[in-house]
């Protein structure tokens, strides 16, 4: 039984890098899954690379601001499709 509970624990341990991965890349628009088969492959590589690839995102002050150019399209958008209704 020890042994099973070993097993376990290891398992739980093993998937805190890959869920961990999958969630900051959802987080950012990415796919969660394929981040996550990612981080099962190559747990400390996927999650470097990914920390690279938000950094880059979150250091463009032209990628900044395409976001939030989205972010504003998007509740305009809403706020229109609102008051149609």
């Amino acid at each position: 039984m020890l042994f099973i509970d070993m097993i376990l624990a290891l398992a739980v341990a093993l998937s805190f890098i890959p869920i961990l991965t999958g969630y900051c890349a959802h987080s950012y628009g990415r796919s969660f899954w394929l981040w996550f088969a990612l981080g099962w492959l190559l747990p400390l590589a996927s999650f470097f690379l990914l920390t690279a690839l938000i950094l880059r995102e979150q250091l463009d002050p032209g990628r900044r601001l395409l976001a939030e150019a989205r972010l504003i399209l998007r509740a305009a958008e809403q706020s229109k499709a609102v008051k149609e209704e």
